[in-house]
């Protein structure tokens, strides 16, 4: 499964293995929890995550936040 498969069941958190341009549903669920923010994810809007340290961000400032903090930038 990939971010563009629509087949997502449950109302719940995902949990999800993340790979360098895709992921892996572990768990099914409705959305995944930003690293960052908080903020609830959809699955079907989740766009930005790292490999590295296994999360999921709402956004690209977000993402960019979080190389930031674990760089020393």
């Amino acid at each position: 499964m990939n971010a563009h498969d629509r087949d997502f069941t449950g109302n719940e958190l995902a949990k999800l293995h993340y790979g360098d341009g895709d992921f892996a549903v572990l768990k099914p669920g409705r959305f995944v929890v930003c690293a960052v923010t908080g903020q609830k994810i959809p699955l079907e809007q989740l766009r930005y995550w790292s490999a590295e340290l296994q999360e999921a961000y709402a956004g690209p400032a977000e993402a960019l936040q979080r190389w930031r903090d674990t760089h020393g930038t």
